[in-house]
């Protein structure tokens, strides 16, 4: 199904035209909505047609509510599911059953014992007691990093930030045109454009020369940007390519779990993320919702060794058979001599990651902190616990500022966000909106010496259901530039008072509402 649209560039109007939804898509969802139906629906007909069988669906709900109550699950999780099980008896219990897990897929969980073999070696105990000889708090973040996420610590390993993503890009196609070995690429979007046919050009010569290519990119992220059958128009061109959890109709958690992440892994040696997808928008090619401000870092060292292994393992539970290893994956980099500490980290459902490491990063942050604690996000629907590590840290006389969007992408989204700001102004936390513009961007960096930037937003999809990563930074040469540019967008944009916030009581029944059920969302 195609779609045309336009959309203004920096000095003309363009016509364009991507794939709407294709077919497959839409049997899916049908697919999906009729098994949901037809469960419901034979448990109700048990109920009406066969003796005592309510009782049994009773105490089906009663042991829902019990188990939910029991679990060690955010109580902001937990409230909006009780009442789902509460006032819909019947399709409440089945909606758990189907939804409410957060674990990964039983078919993913088969593979990961296979993908260790994709581990590197790292022997980083030196590095931690120097870490602990600088600081001990320091120290005490990176170990605990490192034991939630599975990740390693590294030295030596160059930084580039990037306040945009246009300046990002040419940078990227040039590290892409140096590739010898092997260049794994994940993004959450991709979207058949300026940036990306720039990027598909160099792909296409490197796997004509043998230059092992490999591209994974998120099924449902990309259903009205790309054709259904994208990966297989990529596989003729010699370019493996896999949808992130190909969405197949089945009423279990496939719609959550998804692949926010952005990677971008060349010979092992460079590596790139941050908040840009590859669409034409991240780059200011075309204008969606004003002024796009995204951000990225590239890395070239060692710290590239995660990344490869987080590509390796999203790439390796979504084929049949794992791409065999004929190139060298973690090459030795003895020459970088940049300062500070770094750690590349992936973030996502259990088996794989057994508690919130976003989550702990940031919480950490503000409750290191003594100065100041800068963060931007696109979007601000966070639980209680998270709330109340930012309020606490103003309270104690940290200057924390927030910067979100001023011209959204979502209004409902956008409601919530706004939802948070009594409460957080309250406590002495500034709330910014990027006037301009939309900010994609997520940054996060306390009193000059810690610094969090990846795919992970202050929301629930993005703190709690998605496949996230990010890079951890301690006295990174990089940690100045992020701090600069982020008080130049504070600059651009509009400091929210008490007076901005007065609204009349449907719009904040519609917030209260929707706020109850956003955990779910």
């Amino acid at each position: 199904m195609k779609r045309k649209y336009k959309v203004k560039t920096a000095t003309k109007t363009i016509e364009r035209e991507y794939n709407y939804i294709p077919v497959r898509y839409i049997i899916a969802g049908l697919i999906t909505l009729f098994e949901i139906l037809a469960i419901i629906g034979i448990v109700v007909a048990c109920c009406y047609y066969i003796p005592y069988f309510y009782i049994a669906a009773w105490i089906t709900e009663i042991f829902c509510v019990i188990k939910i109550i029991a679990s060690d699950d955010n109580p902001d999780y937990k409230v909006p599911w009780l009442l789902f099980v509460l006032i819909l008896p019947i399709a409440g219990f089945m909606f758990y059953f189907l939804f409410y897990s957060r674990k990964l897929q039983k078919k993913f969980i088969r593979r990961l014992e296979e993908l260790k073999k994709y581990r590197y070696e790292k022997d980083q105990e030196k590095i931690l007691d120097k870490l602990e000889c600088e600081s001990a708090h320091a120290s005490e973040q990176a170990k605990m990093l490192c034991a939630v996420s599975g990740a390693s610590v590294f030295t030596n390993t160059n930084q580039t930030y990037y306040p945009l993503g246009e300046d990002m890009w040419q940078e990227m196609i040039s590290d892409l045109e140096k590739a010898e070995k092997f260049i794994f690429m994940e993004y959450f979007i991709i979207e058949e454009g300026r940036f990306w046919n720039s990027i598909l050009d160099v792909l296409k010569r490197k796997a004509s020369v043998g230059v092992t290519v490999r591209i994974l990119y998120d099924d449902i992220g990309c259903m009205s940007t790309l054709p259904g059958n994208y990966y297989k128009q990529l596989t003729k061109l010699g370019i493996e390519a896999r949808p992130f959890s190909r969405l197949r109709g089945q009423a279990d958690s496939e719609f959550n779990n998804r692949s926010h992440r952005k990677i971008c892994v060349i010979d092992g040696k460079v590596g790139y993320t941050g908040g840009v997808n590859i669409a034409d928008e991240y780059i200011n090619e075309i204008e969606r919702f004003g002024h796009w401000k995204d951000t990225a870092l590239r890395l070239e060292g060692e710290a590239v060794w995660e990344m490869t292994r987080l590509f390796l393992t999203d790439y390796g539970i979504n084929t049949k058979r794992l791409p065999e290893t004929k190139v060298e994956l973690y090459p030795k980099q003895s020459n970088m001599r940049a300062d500070g500490y770094v750690i590349p980290f992936g973030d996502g459902p259990s088996p794989l990651y057994d508690r919130r490491v976003g989550k702990s990063v940031i919480q950490n942050m503000l409750s290191s902190a003594t100065k100041y604690v800068y963060m931007t996000t696109p979007y601000l629907i966070i639980d209680n616990e998270l709330c109340g590590s930012i309020e606490n840290a103003a309270l104690r006389g940290v200057d924390v500022r927030i910067i979100v969007p001023h011209i959204p992408d979502k209004k409902i989204v956008f409601g919530m966000t706004r939802s948070f700001y009594h409460r957080l102004i309250k406590s002495g936390v500034k709330i910014y909106e990027y006037k301009p513009g939309f900010i994609h961007a997520k940054s996060y960096i306390a009193d000059d010496e810690y610094a969090m930037i990846g795919t992970i937003n202050l929301d629930y999809r993005s703190l709690v259901h998605h496949f996230e990563n990010g890079v951890w930074m301690y006295r990174c040469d990089s940690i100045t530039d992020l701090k600069q540019d982020i008080e130049e967008t504070m600059a651009k944009s509009i400091e929210i008072t008490p007076d901005m916030l007065k609204t009349g009581p449907i719009t904040r029944l519609i917030r209260s509402v929707v706020r109850i059920f956003a955990p779910m969302l």
